[in-house]
């Protein structure tokens, strides 16, 4: 396997980790500048060594993981869109109620959230590991070039996310929950 076939690996793990930020930078735009950093480190660091443990792992829990990835996938974003979806119904009908002073955004997208986010779409990155062992690829080129490659998607996902963030207004956590649900579904269906 050659660094332009790694490459294209990368994007193709980045897919899952690219859709999340989009979701999380329109559905929570108050968010500071650093918090929004965390994105594409955390999707690149997670999408870099879920291979490396795949790799070592070389099928001994490889199989298993890899049979119930879609679950546990749709375990966690279905958890966190849900809550997300929640959160924004909610914050839309309270703010039909509140006063101008009253308003603020009380959700916040935490480090906790973006790490088990960062878990669900790496888990796929994790059999890729075990065929990367099989096929005698070396882990130190192919880990830091797929994390590298889903940290640089993620930072232009910032971008997408913060022009969809403007155009769908009070709905976009809303939309962002529902993206999640639909990210895991499709890793549970596929």
């Amino acid at each position: 396997m050659d660094l332009f076939e790694v490459v294209l690996l990368g994007v193709a793990l980045s897919a899952d980790a690219f859709a999340v930020t989009v979701s999380n930078t329109f559905a929570y735009p108050n968010e500071t500048a650093a918090r929004k950093a965390l994105m594409p480190l955390l999707f690149g660091l997670f999408q870099a060594l879920m291979p490396v443990a795949g790799y070592i792992a070389g099928g001994i829990a490889a199989e298993l993981i890899e049979r119930y990835s879609g679950i546990v996938t749709l375990a966690i974003l279905g958890v966190i869109g849900t809550n997300m979806i929640r959160e924004g119904v909610s914050a839309l009908r309270e703010k039909d109620e509140e006063t101008p002073e009253e308003a603020g955004d009380e959700s916040r997208l935490t480090v906790a959230k973006l790490v088990l986010q960062a878990i669900a779409t790496a888990i796929d990155a994790f059999a890729v590991g075990v065929s990367l062992r099989a096929r005698t690829v070396s882990m130190f080129v192919a880990a830091p070039v797929i994390g590298l490659t889903t940290a640089a998607l993620c930072l232009v996902a910032l971008a997408v996310g913060g022009r969809l963030g403007k155009v769908l207004g009070d709905r976009a956590q809303v939309v962002g929950g529902i993206v999640l649900v639909c990210i895991g579904l499709r890793a549970f269906l596929c």
